[in-house]
């Protein structure tokens, strides 16, 4: 499909529903009758599954919570 720049400013939105949808693949944006743009969907990402991502890739310490009463008397009676 070619359109001219008038009708790509005008119908912009159309166009990209057009992309969207899967209608056109590809939209050439012509000036004078010259092709000067393409305009082609984002290519589509595979999401990754995060959830999980780092499972059994990371151990916390035995003493990973040795310091909390320490962390505590430091914030609530330390001088700010």
């Amino acid at each position: 499909m070619q359109v001219n720049v008038l009708e790509a400013k005008t119908d912009f939105s159309k166009l990209l529903r057009l992309l969207e949808t899967k209608r056109e693949s590809t939209i050439t944006i012509a000036k004078n009758g010259k092709p000067v743009a393409i305009l082609t969907p984002y290519p589509e990402q595979p999401v990754s599954k995060r959830i999980g991502i780092a499972k059994g890739k990371f151990h916390d310490p035995e003493d990973f919570d040795a310091y909390d009463d320490e962390i505590v008397t430091m914030l609530m009676e330390g001088d700010l």
